[in-house]
């Protein structure tokens, strides 16, 4: 964009209006200067008749203003016998007492007591506080009255993002009333122990420009805020915003409260960098911009310094800003977007030169960025920013290189001894910084056994004149401690082929270093953790296989035809405690029972081992099954190593064709008869190893001849995703056919139920002839 001179009526109403304003800014200083006279009288005939000091004269003076309800400049015409009209106060405006008790306050806290005692406690009004516009948009306190040293610590400073009634009027500019106090379902924070009470909240306007906000609180709700109220409040709050603008440095906004150590960062920060306010019309509209503060160091295209720049405004200054898009209407948009504005290549036409004649400036960078009720304007030549930018980049782009990859690099002279290192391969040696170390010196600062390799490395380089690398450790000077480091290096001949210099870079290795030590561990850990697992997992199989025969005809019994299957989960899988067991008692019963123990690998088939044996000797004695499965839980409880398993324990009696049977959380039988299959009634009993107490109910099923009843594990049936019960009901329908051969009926069971979780699966298939 280019800042040039304008050519339309929007540049040409610019300037007029610029010639008009500064019309009636020298009437308005004319006039100010009378009244400052017929004051400056009227003090001076007070402090002869009452003998007094300056001060005091002029304190009487407001006093008297005060109880005729007159102007000090008004009382100062009568007591001279001038005309009032001299002393240019605006009509009609006539502060009350409590507009001179402001006054004359020394400090915000003062102005905030004066507002309170003299004009809103009569109203009935218990706390005001004041709040003046921080630079980055929050809000400080100025001064308050009523609430107290506690909660005004809490609201001392507001900050820009806080939802809260002062920062919105603050950037709204609008008034706020409550005076039925906080409304239903608001829930912004509030000042005060007074939330039900009536509330209002005004702008500090000066000129047009909000330098704060003004909150007075009632402790009750009132029914309304009537127009003599409102118009008090409104006028209160413009006395307090005169005399809080009044008390700031150089008695104007632009300094702002405290501004001037951010004028001086600016300084130390910008090279070419000023400050300007806005000015503003009587309805509050932007009409120039007045340079308040310049940098020290800053010199425009024509030329001139800061003092040659203070105090002018900004068309003033540069006629050529008053263009359409100019540089005054991005000045304009930034104050009011409070958007920063980048004017990439503009110009600014030297004064004295033509609008429109730009031949003679510069190109330059210009950035505009809001501040207070202004905004700051900096600029450099564009050629010097592209090339600072471009090789500014290119540092912080080798620096975080350096950085990531733990380099740094280094050049030493052999003329003239000077070695020149970064300051990363400093810290990589901890070495103070301009302490380098020659690389004659470098094996003073390695390990005994490392210093050939670095003798090697230095040979390479100086007798062979050949780029070399090499690997060792150093013992960083700073903490003694060592680190890994890699070492690049190339000779620098001159067009004789003499050596005289030698420039590499170092590179930190520990982390990989110590990695690869690790990872050979972990392999070397790895290559005999998997031996022992394939050891163990050898073992166990073989203690399955002794204890659970693959025997398609396990026992035979008068009138039972019994097929046993097993399908492990598969090579490279660990085997499981799924077990079954079919023996004859010497009471000439059949004991039928099918288990399975959590877990997998060793422990899980030790844990089968040991509840297999302890119930094939239990079942010995004749007694019942729910019997035997309380024995067996009291043995999983008390002598194994928290083992828990599910088993379901029967025992079938030829005689009588009935099954006797217990179940300990197992899945229940399925009963196939007449081709087709159904799950049997379900008796209690939890897991084995669960509860020590635990009791199992026994059930009795009679059973005809060419039933076939199914005895399984989960692992034949259970699916991922699926319900267990769809899953049994999936296991019904295949084994709904008839039964002519229970071999080939189990065959056909154990390939038709699909499974897919991995998990070994026993079934046995008991046959009534």
């Amino acid at each position: 964009m280019t800042v040039t001179a304008a050519s339309g009526d929007g540049a040409g109403a610019r300037l007029t209006s610029l010639i008009a304003r500064q019309r009636q800014e020298l009437d308005a200083v004319r006039s100010g200067a009378a009244a400052r006279c017929v004051v400056d009288l009227a003090r001076g005939m007070l402090m002869e008749r009452l003998g007094c000091g300056p001060a005091e004269a002029q304190r009487q003076l407001a006093h008297l203003a005060a109880e005729a309800g007159t102007t000090v400049a008004e009382l100062a015409a009568e007591v001279t016998s001038q005309d009032p009209v001299a002393a240019a106060e605006p009509a009609g405006r006539r502060p009350s007492l409590a507009g001179a008790a402001i006054e004359v306050a020394d400090d915000g806290a003062g102005i905030a007591a004066a507002l309170l005692d003299q004009a809103l406690a009569p109203a009935g009004a218990t706390a005001v506080a004041l709040w003046l516009n921080d630079p980055d948009g929050g809000l400080q306190l100025a001064g308050e009255a009523g609430f107290g040293p506690g909660e005004a610590s809490r609201w001392r400073r507001i900050h820009p993002e806080m939802n809260s009634l002062i920062p919105q009027v603050a950037r709204d500019g609008g008034e706020l009333w409550w005076p039925g106090g906080r409304p239903d379902g608001d829930s912004t924070p509030l000042i005060g122990r007074w939330p039900a009470g009536a509330r209002a909240v005004l702008p500090l306007r000066v000129a047009g420009a909000t330098l704060g906000v003004l909150e007075a609180c009632w402790p009750v709700p009132l029914e309304d805020f009537d127009a003599a109220l409102r118009r008090q409040l409104t006028a209160l709050a413009d006395v307090c915003a005169q005399a809080l603008g009044a008390r700031l440095p150089n008695g104007d906004l632009a300094a702002d409260h405290g501004a001037s150590w951010l004028f001086g960062l600016l300084d130390g920060v910008i090279e070419s960098a000023m400050f300007a306010c806005a000015l503003r019309d009587g309805e509050g509209r932007v009409t120039d911009f007045r340079i308040d503060h310049v940098s020290e160091g800053l010199r425009d295209p024509a030329g001139r310094n800061a003092a040659e720049l203070a105090g002018r405004t900004l068309l003033e200054a540069y006629p050529a800003a008053a263009a359409d898009g100019g540089m005054y209407d991005q000045a304009a948009q930034a104050l009011a977007s409070g958007k920063p504005v980048h004017i990439p290549g503009g110009v600014i036409s030297a004064p004295g030169t033509a609008l429109g004649d730009a031949a003679v400036a510069p190109v330059l960078d210009i950035r505009i960025a809001s501040l207070f009720d202004g905004v700051v304007i900096a600029w450099r030549r564009a050629d010097e920013a592209g090339r600072a930018d471009e090789a500014g980049r290119l540092a912080v782009l080798l620096q975080h290189a350096e950085r990531l990859g733990r380099i740094g690099g280094w050049e030493e002279n052999l003329v003239t001894g000077d070695v020149r290192w970064t300051d990363p391969t400093f810290a990589l040696f901890g070495q103070q910084p301009g302490d380098p170390i020659p690389v004659a010196d470098l094996h003073a600062h390695v390990p005994a056994d490392d210093v050939p390799g670095v003798e090697r490395f230095r040979d390479t380089l100086l007798r062979e004149k050949r780029a070399t690398a090499a690997a060792f450790r150093i013992i960083r000077a700073d903490d003694g401690s060592t680190r890994q480091m890699r070492v690049f290096a190339e000779p620098v001949t001159d067009p004789a082929g003499t050596l005289v210099a030698l420039r590499g870079a170092f590179q930190d290795v520990s982390a990989h270093y110590h990695t690869q030590v690790a990872l050979a561990a972990t392999r070397d850990r790895l290559a005999d953790t998997e031996e022992r697992a394939q050891e163990e997992h050898r073992l166990a199989l073989r203690l399955q296989q002794a204890i659970t025969p693959r025997s398609a005809r396990p026992v035979e019994a008068a009138g039972l035809d019994v097929a046993a299957r097993y399908r492990p989960a598969g090579p490279g899988h660990l085997v499981s405690g799924d077990w079954y067991d079919t023996v004859m008692l010497p009471t000439r019963q059949v004991l039928l029972v099918v288990g399975d123990i959590a877990g997998h690998g060793i422990d899980a088939v030790t844990g089968m081992v040991a509840l297999r044996n302890c119930l094939r000797g239990l079942a010995i004695t004749g007694a019942a099954p729910a019997a035997l499965l309380g024995w067996l839980n009291g043995v999983a409880c008390h002598l194994t190593d928290g083992i828990i398993g599910t088993a379901i324990c029967g025992l079938y009696d030829p005689a009588s064709r009935t099954l006797r049977w217990s179940r300990a959380g197992h899945l229940p039988p399925v009963l196939v008869r007449d081709g087709r299959a159904a799950e049997l009634s379900l008796p209690q009993g939890i897991l084995l190893g669960a509860d020590p107490d635990a009791s199992y109910e026994e059930v009795t099923t009679s059973l005809r001849p060419g039933d076939t009843l199914l005895l399984f594990t989960d692992g034949l049936i259970e699916r991922r995703g699926d319900p267990i019960d769809e899953s049994l009901r999936s296991l019904l329908r295949i084994a709904s056919r008839p039964v002519a051969d229970v071999a080939r009926y189990a065959d056909h069971v154990l390939a038709s139920a699909a499974s897919d979780t991995d998990d070994d699966a026993c079934l046995v298939a008991v046959h009534l002839q």
